[in-house]
């Protein structure tokens, strides 16, 4: 079981996660893995990398609940 929080994005969120620098993608995750671009946990993490909120808002946000600060 994947181990995850999905909310709805808008573009307030997103104009907040800019302006107070939120991290919250695998990238900025201490057990994301740069050589593979996996997770050390092996957790699936498409939703979870930066690519995937490269649009406009829409959808969902999805946090990880094993996201570590790196």
């Amino acid at each position: 079981m994947l181990l995850c929080v999905r909310l709805p994005r808008d573009a307030r969120f997103d104009e907040e996660r800019e302006r107070y620098a939120l991290r919250h993608c695998c990238e900025d995750c201490g057990f994301f893995e740069p050589a593979t671009g996996g997770c050390r946990h092996f957790w699936p993490n498409r939703e979870h990398r930066r690519a995937f909120y490269a649009g406009p808002p829409a959808g969902e946000l999805v946090f990880c609940k094993e996201f570590e600060l790196a």
